[in-house]
C-alpha cells in the first residue's frame, strides 16, 4: 500500500508534525513508513549499526547526527543490514556515502547529503531518546511517513496494518 504524505496532511493535519528540512533520497524506496527508533550521535556511527542490527522489522531508524557534513554516518554496509532485516528506512540528520549502492538497496534512506569519508568508531551517543530537528520531535514508537513530497510524523499509526 502506497501512503501519500499529501493525503495524510489533508486528512490528519491536526495530528501531524511536518519536517522543515528538505532531505535527499538515497535508497531505492522513495516512499516508506513505520514506527520510529532513534539514535543521537556525532560523527560516530557505532550506535547506528547497533540499532540497525536490533530494532524491529518495519521500523524507521531516525539518526540525529547534529547536521555534521564532515563525514558519513551510513553507507552500503549499513544499508545492507537494514535491507536484510527488512527495515522500512533510515532518516539521517547528517550524511551518507556509497550513494550508488544505497540506491540499489530495497530500503528508504533520507539524509542531508553525501560525503565519502567514514565516521569514527568510538560508540558514543544515545539510543531510544526523543530527538529534535527539522521542527519535529522524533519520539520512539511514534510513526513517520515519507515520500517524494516530504516527511510527516504522528503519535499513532494513521493507516491500517
Amino acid at each position: 500500500m502506497s501512503i501519500k504524505t499529501t493525503d495524510l496532511c489533508d486528512d490528519f493535519s491536526n495530528e501531524l508534525q511536518i519536517c522543515s528540512l528538505e532531505l535527499k533520497s538515497y535508497g531505492k524506496n522513495k516512499s516508506f513508513s513505520g514506527p520510529i527508533a532513534t539514535v543521537k550521535v556525532f560523527e560516530d556511527n557505532v550506535l547506528v549499526r547497533e540499532a540497525l542490527e536490533d530494532i524491529p522489522k518495519g521500523s524507521v531508524l531516525v539518526v540525529d547526527g547534529g547536521g555534521s557534513r564532515r563525514c558519513a554516518l551510513m553507507g552500503d554496509q549499513l544499508g545492507e543490514i537494514a535491507e536484510v532485516r527488512e527495515l522500512a528506512g533510515v532518516i539521517i540528520y547528517g550524511l551518507v556515502r556509497d550513494t550508488v549502492d544505497l540506491g540499489e538497496q530495497n530500503i528508504g534512506v533520507l539524509a542531508l547529503g553525501s560525503n565519502p569519508l567514514k565516521s569514527v568508531k568510538k560508540g558514543e551517543g544515545n539510543r531510544n531518546i526523543t530527538l529534535n530537528f527539522g521542527d519535529i520531535e522524533w519520539v520512539p514508537n511514534h510513526y513517520v511517513y515519507s515520500d517524494e513530497d516530504g516527511v510527516v510524523v504522528a503519535t499513532r499509526n494513521l493507516v491500517g496494518e
